[in-house]
């Protein structure tokens, strides 16, 4: 078989319903996959976004990540993980590809150019995981939560930025960034008043986020 006969596109493998390969449509606040479920397959998001949350034993919830198209969620399964971490619940309508554990570590040792997306994704997850911490050990709480904000607007990442978020609500963002909602609260208005963002009352409807938002970031 030459080269030309074998041509592989990873991202048209993951548009496809096809062996160990399903996909599913969720409406927002449908859950994908809880915590403790076990662990048999990885997602990948299409369309939408979609909170990954934790529950500690005493009850008390934390999201620890906002994940949009192009990302996958579950992949610890790969590394032996028998039970999901979190739980994966939709924040907008979503397509998601559910990937079988068998058949993933199948194509990932057939097929090249998807083993190089895959760990493309999973250095730049990691990348993001290491700023978060340095983030939530150095910055200020209203540093957070402009970078929290750029960062659900998808800038810093490949293509053209969404400036507009839909629907998150500030008790998220609070959980986000470690902090009250009263002090996002008081954020966001300052954000807003200083023409960064742009939202009519509650986050949950919407909002618009300008590059010059990057000035709280990268100010000293």
């Amino acid at each position: 078989m030459t080269p030309k006969e074998h041509l592989f596109d990873p991202k048209l493998f993951l548009a496809k319903v096809g062996a160990g390969r399903s996909m599913a449509e969720y409406h927002k606040k449908q859950v994908v996959f809880t915590q403790s479920d076990q662990a048999d397959a990885i997602f990948y998001i299409q369309k939408g976004k979609v909170k990954l949350t934790v529950v500690s034993d005493n009850g008390k919830e934390a999201v620890i990540a906002i994940l949009g198209a192009g990302d996958f969620i579950g992949e610890g399964c790969l590394a032996g993980r028998s039970l999901y971490l979190g739980t994966a619940t939709a924040m907008s309508e979503c397509s998601i590809v559910r990937l079988q554990k068998s058949s993933m570590i199948r194509v990932l040792h057939e097929e090249p150019a998807f083993s190089e997306l895959f760990v493309s994704y999973l250095l730049s997850r990691n990348i993001r995981i290491e700023e978060d911490l340095v983030d939530q050990l150095f910055n200020s709480s209203e540093k957070r939560l402009a970078r929290v904000l750029l960062l659900l607007a998808n800038f810093g990442k490949e293509g053209k930025p969404e400036p507009v978020i839909a629907r998150i609500s500030q008790e998220t963002l609070a959980e986000m960034i470690g902090t009250t909602r009263s002090r996002v609260s008081f954020f966001m208005n300052k954000f807003r008043k200083l023409g960064f963002i742009e939202y009519n009352g509650e986050v949950n409807g919407g909002l618009h986020v300008h590059s010059s938002l990057l000035n709280i970031v990268l100010h000293d």
